[in-house]
């Protein structure tokens, strides 16, 4: 069995470590880490000290170390890491793709740490964020809760322009950027307060990362956005699924408890940003085919303050499935156009809806007829096999009252 000694360590160019450490450095035969890592530590290693570099992809960085765990006395590698080794580190990566692997850590103070003690801001209740090699989602998902505090760890592609864009963009304009570059290097080391204009158009060098501070905000978040406020496909007032509809709808799809959502049918992308904005733990995936929407959508969601929600422009039954559930299986549908191929879009529904998910569908009812849609929806349950529930029928005035139709796939 594999044995892993990960020792944390800053950027300062002259490390030091304790007497311990200093030990188990010289006793040692295989290391391993980053190259900026090596460059640090090189003056500490055995001469005849053998080096792994911790390169992408990490499958092969993990046979050399299954390679050598018969060389190695006592099977150990000792990995340096930046920081804490399992913040967002190394070390969680080891207990991940090896289990059975005895870790042994030797932290240090990581990055936003640091941060926080060069800006002496207490950080206990700061939410971390780490967008290193890593997506948007829980990124967006702090700004949608409005957290005052946020610690966001960067990378080459989500530097702190990028991240003053994206929140510029959505209208998260409160905030205080705080940034350290090469933290813990007396030389380059270097701690910058910025507004998010002043960051969105600067660059920084690497490595650094950035606190978020908006203990100024103001909290306007919707319980239902207003149907004036949105923009309108061609100003049509009817293109919109109305506030308490669309409440009652996300209600119906049991949103707390999903997942993923697919809007099928957008057009002002209402239920979209509703969901988004109520639930921001959801992923969102929007489909519509008439590429007038796509603007509306987006325009939409920057207005309020939406971000990630993945749009999809063209005929849902020619998308590809599969690849559009790479960002997670749906377990909720809401279809709010189906051109008449209501049976079609079901039908293909139901081959990646997860195991109880739902389906929900908006049906305007006018006094004793059954709707094209009502029945085009019936006709599907019974061709399709599936069991829908009793409809919610709901009236706003005096016009047509709507019925909610909603349908559970059985686990």
């Amino acid at each position: 069995m594999l044995r892993f000694i990960v020792i944390g360590i800053t950027d300062h160019p002259n490390p030091w470590f304790p007497p311990e450490v200093m030990e188990i450095i010289k006793q040692g035969r295989v290391f391993s880490g980053g190259k900026r890592h090596h460059e640090i530590v090189a003056p500490f290693l055995p001469a005849d000290a053998e080096w792994i570099d911790i390169t992408v992809p990490l499958d092969a960085v993990f046979e050399q170390y299954c390679c050598l765990s018969d060389k190695i006395a006592e099977h150990t590698i000792i990995v340096f890491a930046s920081g804490d080794p399992l913040f967002f580190g190394f070390a969680n990566t080891i207990k991940r793709k090896m289990p059975e692997a005895e870790v042994v850590v030797y932290p240090t103070f990581n990055s936003l740490q640091m941060l926080a003690h060069r800006l002496v801001m207490p950080y206990h209740d700061m939410r971390i964020v780490s967008l290193t090699g890593r997506p948007w989602p829980e990124f967006d998902k702090a700004l949608i809760e409005r957290v005052e505090k946020i610690g966001v760890l960067t990378d080459k592609e989500h530097t702190p322009a990028t991240i003053a864009q994206r929140m510029l963009e959505y209208g998260y304009t409160y905030y205080t950027m705080h940034v350290g570059e090469h933290l813990g290097n007396p030389e380059l080391e270097k701690v910058t307060t910025l507004t998010l204009e002043e960051t969105a158009n600067r660059d920084f060098s690497m490595p650094n990362c950035v606190i978020l501070d908006g203990r100024t905000i103001e909290d306007t978040k919707h319980f239902g956005i207003p149907d004036s406020e949105f923009t309108l496909l061609d100003g049509r007032e009817k293109m919109i699924t109305k506030m308490p509809i669309r409440l009652l709808t996300l209600q119906a799809l049991d949103l707390p408890r999903r997942h993923v959502l697919w809007d099928i049918g957008f057009c002002t992308g209402s239920i979209s940003i509703e969901a988004r904005l109520q639930f921001p733990h959801l992923q969102v995936e929007a489909f519509e085919i008439r590429p007038e929407c796509e603007a509306i959508i987006h325009e939409n969601a920057r207005r309020f303050g939406a971000p990630g929600i993945n749009v999809h422009m063209g005929d849902f039954l020619t998308v590809c499935c599969d690849s559009v559930a790479t960002y997670g299986t749906p377990d909720a549908v809401f279809i709010g156009g189906h051109g008449g191929r209501l049976k079609e879009i079901i039908a293909k529904v139901l081959t990646v809806l997860a195991p109880g998910g739902v389906i929900v569908m908006n049906s305007v009812k006018a006094p004793k007829v059954l709707t094209d849609s009502h029945r085009l929806w019936d006709e599907a349950c019974q061709e399709l096999g599936l069991t829908q529930e009793a409809p919610m029928r709901i009236v706003l005035d005096e016009h047509h009252p709507i019925e909610i139709l909603k349908l559970t796939i059985q686990q």
